[in-house]
C-alpha cells in the first residue's frame, strides 16, 4: 500500500472512530447531565432501566433464538455479499439483496422471540392497529380526524395514530379489511415493505447512471444496522414506500418517462400522509434532478403529489391542520421534557447507531457542487438526506427516537459507504454488521 492509500485508509478509520465515539460521547453526557429521561419516573410502566442510551430502550443484555440466524446472515453477507454483488446479474442481485435484508430484519427480531420481536409491537396502547381495528366508515374517519388530535380529551386519539396523518392508520386499516389483522401480520407487512430500500436505493443510483456503485450498495443496504427498528415498525413502511418513489422518479427523469415521474411524484405524495416529516424527501428528490438536469420531470411529479393532496383533502383531511395540532399535541407529551440543546445534537448519535460506521464516507462526500454542473449521484442523494436530517433536528420536532422516525433518510445516508475504497469495504460491512448485532444484544430496543 502507497504512502497516500495508507494515509487516506487511515483518515477513514480515525473518521469511523469518531462515529462511534460521538455516539458514546452522547450517551455520557445524556447520563451526566440528565438530558436524558429514564426510568418508570417519565415512562409509565417502564423497566427500571428504560431510558436514551440515546436511543429510546432498556439495558438488557441476552442471546434469543435470532441470535445464531443473524449472526449466520451477517457472516455470510460479509464473506460473499461484495463478490456476489460484482458478479450476479442485476436482477438476481436485487432479489439476492432483499431476501437478505428480509432475512436480516428478522433475525434481528427474532432475538427476542416472534411475540415480543415481531407480533406485539404494533400492538401496544400508542400503536395503529386497536383504532385500525375500529374504523368502520373511512370518510367520517378522515372527516373527523383532526378534531382528535390534541391530547387531554376523552376521544384523542392514541399517540402514534395523532402524531401522523391518517394515512399511516389508513393502511393498518386496509390490511385489516382484506383479512391481515392482527399483530403478526401487521408486522410481516411492515418488515417486507422495509426491505424493499434494498431494492429501491440502489435501483435509483442505477437509473442515475452508476451501476457499480449501485451494485457496490446493495450489502451494504440489505445489512444496515436501522434493521433493528425496520423490525418492527410502521416506519419500516414509511422508508419502504418513500424509497421506492424516489426510485420511480429517478428511472423516469433519466428515461424521459412522465408516467413513472407522475408514478413517483404520486407515491411520495402519499408519503407525505404517513409521516409529517416526509416533506423532507424533498431534498432527496431534488437530488435525481440536480443530477439528471431533467427539470421539465418536476411538472409530472408534482402533479403527482399534488393529486395525493387533492384526495384527501376532497375526502376531509387537511394536511397543514393536521400539522399545526400535531405541533400542539408533541409539546403536551414527553417532548416536554426533553431539552433542546441535548436532542439538537445527539439526534445525529442515534442516527449513526441506524446507519453504522460507514458515516465515516462523509468525508469523501461532494457537499458543494450540483447546481451549476451535473453532481455526482451518490453525492446527490446522500446530501440530500443530511440537508433532511439536518433540518428534522434544527427544527426541534425531532427530539430523540431518531433511530426509527428518521429510518426513510438513513437508508440513502448509507451510500456513504460506496464512497470507501473497494479493497477496505468488506471490513466496513464487517462493522457494520457488528454494530447491528451489539446493539440488539445489549438493548431492548422499544421497536
Amino acid at each position: 500500500m502507497s504512502p497516500p492509500v495508507r494515509k487516506t485508509v487511515r483518515g477513514d478509520l480515525v473518521a469511523g472512530a469518531a462515529v462511534i465515539g460521538f455516539v458514546l460521547l452522547a450517551t455520557a453526557v445524556g447520563f451526566l447531565t440528565h438530558a436524558r429521561n429514564y426510568g418508570a419516573d417519565l415512562y409509565s410502566r417502564a423497566a427500571p432501566r428504560f431510558g436514551e442510551y440515546p436511543v429510546l430502550a432498556d439495558l438488557y443484555p441476552r442471546v434469543g433464538p435470532g441470535t445464531v440466524f443473524a449472526v449466520m446472515i451477517a457472516a455470510g453477507t460479509v464473506a460473499w455479499g461484495p463478490m456476489l454483488a460484482d458478479r450476479l446479474r442485476w436482477r438476481t442481485l436485487l432479489a439476492a439483496g432483499y431476501a437478505t435484508s428480509v432475512a436480516w430484519i428478522f433475525a434481528l427480531a427474532l432475538v427476542d422471540g416472534w411475540q415480543r420481536g415481531v407480533a406485539h409491537q404494533l400492538e401496544s396502547g400508542g400503536e395503529y392497529l386497536g383504532v385500525a381495528a375500529k374504523v368502520d366508515s373511512i370518510p367520517r374517519f378522515l372527516e373527523t380526524f383532526t378534531s382528535r388530535i390534541l391530547d387531554f380529551q376523552p376521544a384523542s386519539w392514541p399517540t402514534h395514530v395523532a402524531g401522523h396523518p391518517p394515512g399511516a392508520t389508513l393502511v393498518f386499516v386496509w390490511l385489516d379489511r382484506i383479512g391481515l389483522s392482527g399483530g403478526g401480520a401487521a408486522g410481516v407487512v411492515c418488515v417486507l415493505a422495509g426491505a424493499a430500500v434494498t431494492v429501491a436505493v440502489p435501483a435509483t443510483v442505477a437509473a442515475l447512471g452508476r451501476h457499480d456503485l449501485a451494485r457496490a450498495s446493495v450489502p451494504f443496504v440489505a445489512l444496515l444496522p436501522g434493521a433493528i427498528w425496520l423490525g418492527v415498525s410502521a416506519d419500516a413502511m414509511f422508508a419502504g414506500v418513500t424509497a421506492c418513489g424516489v426510485a420511480l422518479f429517478a428511472t423516469g427523469a433519466s428515461r424521459g418517462g412522465r408516467t413513472l415521474c407522475f408514478a413517483g411524484g404520486a407515491v411520495l405524495g402519499f408519503g407525505v400522509f404517513l409521516s409529517y416529516g416526509l416533506p423532507l424527501m424533498a431534498p432527496i428528490a431534488l437530488a435525481v434532478v440536480l443530477v439528471t438536469r431533467n427539470w421539465r420531470a418536476l411538472c409530472y411529479a408534482v402533479p403527482g403529489a399534488l393529486a395525493v393532496v387533492a384526495v384527501f383533502a376532497l375526502a376531509g383531511f387537511w394536511w397543514f391542520d393536521g400539522y399545526h395540532l400535531v405541533v400542539e399535541r408533541y409539546h403536551q407529551g414527553i417532548a416536554a421534557h426533553r431539552p433542546y440543546w441535548y436532542w439538537v445534537w445527539a439526534d445525529f448519535a442515534c442516527l449513526a447507531l441506524a446507519v453504522g460506521p460507514v458515516l465515516a464516507g462523509l468525508r469523501r462526500v461532494d457537499f458543494l457542487t450540483g447546481l451549476r454542473r451535473p453532481a455526482a449521484p451518490v453525492d446527490a442523494l446522500v446530501r440530500g438526506a443530511a440537508l433532511a436530517v439536518l433540518t428534522a433536528t434544527l427544527s426541534g420536532l425531532s427530539k430523540a427516537e431518531v433511530e426509527r422516525i428518521w429510518l426513510p433518510f438513513a437508508v440513502w445516508l448509507v451510500l456513504a459507504a460506496v464512497t470507501l475504497p473497494p479493497a477496505s469495504r468488506r471490513w466496513w460491512l464487517a462493522a457494520q454488521a457488528g454494530v447491528a448485532l451489539v446493539v440488539e444484544h445489549l438493548l431492548l430496543t422499544s421497536w
